[in-house]
Protein backbone atom coordinates (compact mmCIF):
# COMPACT_ATOMS: atom_id res chain seq x y z
CA UNK A 1 0.00 0.00 0.00
CA UNK A 2 1.21 3.43 -0.71
CA UNK A 3 1.91 5.71 1.75
CA UNK A 4 -0.69 8.18 1.41
CA UNK A 5 -3.37 5.34 1.12
CA UNK A 6 -2.05 3.44 4.37
CA UNK A 7 -2.46 7.25 5.83
CA UNK A 8 -6.00 7.65 4.95
CA UNK A 9 -6.84 3.98 5.63
CA UNK A 10 -5.57 4.54 9.43
CA UNK A 11 -7.73 8.25 9.57
CA UNK A 12 -10.93 6.07 8.83
CA UNK A 13 -10.39 3.81 11.80
CA UNK A 14 -12.26 4.88 14.73
CA UNK A 15 -10.17 6.02 17.90
CA UNK A 16 -11.35 3.21 20.00
CA UNK A 17 -9.74 0.86 17.59
CA UNK A 18 -6.58 2.60 17.57
CA UNK A 19 -7.06 2.57 21.70
CA UNK A 20 -8.57 -0.45 22.54
CA UNK A 21 -5.60 -2.57 24.17
CA UNK A 22 -4.51 -6.05 23.74
CA UNK A 23 -6.61 -8.14 21.62
CA UNK A 24 -8.73 -10.55 23.17
CA UNK A 25 -8.44 -14.21 21.77
CA UNK A 26 -11.92 -14.11 20.11
CA UNK A 27 -12.05 -13.92 15.83
CA UNK A 28 -11.44 -10.59 14.19
CA UNK A 29 -14.44 -10.89 12.44
CA UNK A 30 -16.52 -10.85 16.08
CA UNK A 31 -14.07 -8.52 17.53
CA UNK A 32 -14.64 -5.84 14.49
CA UNK A 33 -18.67 -6.69 15.18
CA UNK A 34 -18.07 -5.22 19.11
CA UNK A 35 -16.37 -2.24 17.41
CA UNK A 36 -18.94 -1.37 15.47
CA UNK A 37 -21.75 -2.10 17.82
CA UNK A 38 -19.61 -0.04 20.69
CA UNK A 39 -19.54 3.22 18.38
CA UNK A 40 -22.31 2.82 16.03
CA UNK A 41 -25.47 2.71 19.19
CA UNK A 42 -27.04 6.32 19.18
CA UNK A 43 -25.73 8.56 22.07
CA UNK A 44 -27.81 9.46 25.25
CA UNK A 45 -27.63 13.10 25.85
CA UNK A 46 -25.20 14.01 28.89
CA UNK A 47 -25.91 16.19 31.78
CA UNK A 48 -22.78 15.54 34.23
CA UNK A 49 -19.27 17.18 33.43
CA UNK A 50 -18.17 13.42 34.73
CA UNK A 51 -20.06 11.55 31.99
CA UNK A 52 -19.33 14.56 29.18
CA UNK A 53 -15.55 14.25 29.88
CA UNK A 54 -15.85 10.86 29.08
CA UNK A 55 -17.98 11.00 26.14
CA UNK A 56 -15.30 13.60 24.65
CA UNK A 57 -12.12 11.02 25.25
CA UNK A 58 -11.05 12.79 27.81
CA UNK A 59 -9.03 10.66 30.51
CA UNK A 60 -10.77 8.85 33.03
CA UNK A 61 -9.48 6.62 36.31
CA UNK A 62 -12.53 3.92 35.39
CA UNK A 63 -11.26 0.50 34.82
CA UNK A 64 -13.45 -2.72 33.08
CA UNK A 65 -14.93 -4.91 35.65
CA UNK A 66 -13.54 -8.02 34.41
CA UNK A 67 -10.04 -9.25 33.80
CA UNK A 68 -8.56 -9.84 31.88
CA UNK A 69 -10.71 -7.00 29.44
CA UNK A 70 -14.00 -9.18 28.17
CA UNK A 71 -15.37 -8.91 24.82
CA UNK A 72 -18.61 -7.08 24.29
CA UNK A 73 -21.57 -9.67 23.72
CA UNK A 74 -23.80 -6.89 23.40
CA UNK A 75 -23.58 -3.76 23.17
CA UNK A 76 -25.61 -0.77 24.35
CA UNK A 77 -28.94 0.13 23.14
CA UNK A 78 -30.94 2.80 24.56
CA UNK A 79 -34.87 2.45 23.52
CA UNK A 80 -36.55 5.75 22.68
CA UNK A 81 -39.16 6.58 25.12
CA UNK A 82 -38.26 5.30 28.73
CA UNK A 83 -40.98 2.90 28.99
CA UNK A 84 -39.99 0.76 25.66
CA UNK A 85 -37.67 -2.52 25.59
CA UNK A 86 -34.18 -1.73 24.61
CA UNK A 87 -30.49 -3.17 26.16
CA UNK A 88 -29.60 -0.47 28.67
CA UNK A 89 -25.77 -1.34 29.07
CA UNK A 90 -23.64 -3.53 27.91
CA UNK A 91 -22.82 -7.45 28.00
CA UNK A 92 -19.58 -7.97 28.57
CA UNK A 93 -18.27 -11.70 28.41
CA UNK A 94 -16.16 -14.29 30.39
CA UNK A 95 -15.32 -17.71 30.68
CA UNK A 96 -16.96 -18.91 33.63
CA UNK A 97 -19.39 -18.49 36.29
CA UNK A 98 -17.86 -17.41 39.55
CA UNK A 99 -15.25 -14.85 38.00
CA UNK A 100 -14.33 -12.00 40.27
CA UNK A 101 -16.68 -8.74 38.83
CA UNK A 102 -14.80 -5.52 40.11
CA UNK A 103 -15.50 -1.96 41.39
CA UNK A 104 -14.82 -0.01 37.60
CA UNK A 105 -14.47 3.76 40.35
CA UNK A 106 -14.53 4.23 43.81
CA UNK A 107 -17.46 4.37 45.58
CA UNK A 108 -20.12 2.94 47.70
CA UNK A 109 -22.60 0.19 47.71
CA UNK A 110 -26.50 1.86 46.95
CA UNK A 111 -28.37 -1.82 46.55
CA UNK A 112 -27.29 -5.19 46.97
CA UNK A 113 -30.42 -7.43 46.27
CA UNK A 114 -32.61 -9.50 44.24
CA UNK A 115 -34.38 -7.80 41.01
CA UNK A 116 -36.95 -9.62 39.60
CA UNK A 117 -35.03 -13.02 39.81
CA UNK A 118 -31.40 -11.86 39.62
CA UNK A 119 -28.97 -11.08 42.26
CA UNK A 120 -27.95 -7.42 41.69
CA UNK A 121 -25.53 -4.79 43.19
CA UNK A 122 -25.14 -1.33 42.33
CA UNK A 123 -22.03 1.25 43.31
CA UNK A 124 -22.64 5.20 43.93
CA UNK A 125 -19.72 6.94 42.34
CA UNK A 126 -20.74 10.19 43.11
CA UNK A 127 -21.40 13.06 40.62
CA UNK A 128 -24.38 11.80 39.80
CA UNK A 129 -23.05 7.91 38.59
CA UNK A 130 -24.24 4.88 39.37
CA UNK A 131 -23.07 1.12 37.84
CA UNK A 132 -25.42 -1.86 38.44
CA UNK A 133 -24.18 -5.37 37.47
CA UNK A 134 -26.10 -8.58 37.67
CA UNK A 135 -26.08 -11.38 38.33
CA UNK A 136 -23.39 -10.99 40.58
CA UNK A 137 -23.43 -12.61 44.17
CA UNK A 138 -21.80 -10.12 46.63
CA UNK A 139 -21.85 -10.21 50.35
CA UNK A 140 -21.40 -6.27 50.39
CA UNK A 141 -23.99 -4.26 52.31
CA UNK A 142 -25.29 -0.87 51.57
CA UNK A 143 -22.96 2.23 52.40
CA UNK A 144 -20.10 -0.07 52.39
CA UNK A 145 -17.16 2.17 50.76
CA UNK A 146 -15.37 0.27 47.76
CA UNK A 147 -11.95 1.54 45.94
CA UNK A 148 -11.68 1.32 42.24
CA UNK A 149 -10.69 -2.49 40.85
CA UNK A 150 -12.09 -4.30 44.68
CA UNK A 151 -13.53 -7.28 44.02
CA UNK A 152 -17.50 -6.41 45.25
CA UNK A 153 -18.77 -9.86 44.20
CA UNK A 154 -18.38 -12.72 41.53
CA UNK A 155 -21.05 -13.58 38.31
CA UNK A 156 -23.60 -15.97 38.46
CA UNK A 157 -25.07 -17.93 35.42
CA UNK A 158 -28.09 -16.97 34.15
CA UNK A 159 -28.02 -13.57 32.30
CA UNK A 160 -26.86 -14.71 28.34
CA UNK A 161 -28.45 -18.22 27.32
CA UNK A 162 -25.98 -18.80 25.05
CA UNK A 163 -22.29 -18.20 26.99
CA UNK A 164 -21.68 -16.29 30.42
CA UNK A 165 -21.83 -13.21 30.82
CA UNK A 166 -22.13 -9.95 33.12
CA UNK A 167 -24.65 -7.22 32.54
CA UNK A 168 -22.98 -3.52 33.25
CA UNK A 169 -25.42 -0.68 33.12
CA UNK A 170 -24.22 3.01 34.03
CA UNK A 171 -26.97 5.73 34.74
CA UNK A 172 -26.26 9.60 35.38
CA UNK A 173 -28.82 10.31 37.43
CA UNK A 174 -31.97 9.06 36.41
CA UNK A 175 -30.56 8.55 32.84
CA UNK A 176 -29.10 5.32 31.12
CA UNK A 177 -25.48 6.06 29.62
CA UNK A 178 -23.62 3.53 27.56
CA UNK A 179 -20.68 1.96 30.06
CA UNK A 180 -18.08 1.38 27.24
CA UNK A 181 -17.75 5.34 27.52
CA UNK A 182 -15.56 5.60 30.22
CA UNK A 183 -13.53 2.79 29.20
CA UNK A 184 -12.76 3.13 26.13
CA UNK A 185 -12.24 6.11 23.18
CA UNK A 186 -15.97 6.70 21.76
CA UNK A 187 -15.02 9.78 19.83
CA UNK A 188 -15.94 9.55 16.37
CA UNK A 189 -13.38 9.62 13.59
CA UNK A 190 -12.24 12.30 11.66
CA UNK A 191 -11.20 12.41 7.71
CA UNK A 192 -8.42 14.94 6.91
CA UNK A 193 -7.97 15.38 3.45
CA UNK A 194 -4.91 13.45 1.57
CA UNK A 195 -2.19 15.44 0.74
CA UNK A 196 -1.93 17.07 -2.68
CA UNK A 197 0.96 16.41 -5.23
CA UNK A 198 3.94 18.40 -4.35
Amino acid sequence: MKPPVLLAALLLLPASVASAGPALPHSAATNSAITKSAITHKAVPQRNSATTAAAAGAATSWQWPLAPRPPVLRGFDPPPKPWLSGHRGVDLGLGTAGTPVMSPAAGTVSFAGVVVDRPVITIDHGGGLRSSFEPVDSTLAVGEAVAAGQVVGTVLPGHCPAAQCLHWGVRDGEEYVNPLQFVLDLRPSVLLPLPGPP
